[in-house]
């Protein structure tokens, strides 16, 4: 069963359609951790005294910092626009709009993928949307994203669209 958000308002703008963040599973940050704590170990092991904590309080705020750095990429439809990540592009220019299911993302991301395509893949997300882009100005024929609730966006994209 899916779950269905409310509309969110932006804190730019008006009212989101849709919003979603690609962070990572939250489970990801033991592991992280696990690893901050293995190269400040390294670090402890090479110095006496105050300077063998330094790898602790350097190692394990910056990989934890990366995990974070991640939540900053979004997928949201709002004011008549499509923004994933850096990326914007108007509604008015969003043609055909497909669902790549997992199974096929290596393939749609290896063989079928055109170099000048913009690609936004995070690969502990599983399906993509593949969006054809139709202003004739723009050298980008489509993009490549993923995101966790395709189908719902794909119901924001044409609700928004109308």
């Amino acid at each position: 069963m899916q779950d269905h958000h409310p509309p969110t308002p932006s804190a730019t703008s008006g009212v989101s359609a849709f919003d979603e963040r690609l962070s990572v599973p939250w489970w990801w940050y033991v592991p992280t951790v696990a690893l901050g704590v293995l190269l400040g170990a390294e670090v402890h092991m090479g110095y006496p005294g105050i300077r063998s904590w330094i790898g602790y309080v350097v190692f394990i705020p910056l990989l934890v910092a990366a995990l974070v750095a991640f939540r900053r990429t979004r997928v949201r439809v709002v004011d008549g626009e499509l923004r994933v990540g850096p990326a914007v592009l108007p509604l008015r220019n969003v043609g055909r709009v497909e669902i790549v299911d997992r199974r096929d993302k290596q393939a749609a991301l290896g063989p079928e993928l055109d170099p000048s395509a913009f690609v936004l893949h995070r690969g502990w997300i599983g399906p993509l949307v593949r969006l054809e882009v139709t202003d004739p100005a723009d050298p980008t024929p489509y993009w490549v994203f993923s995101v966790r609730e395709p189908d719902r966006l794909l119901t924001a994209l044409a609700t928004a669209r109308r």
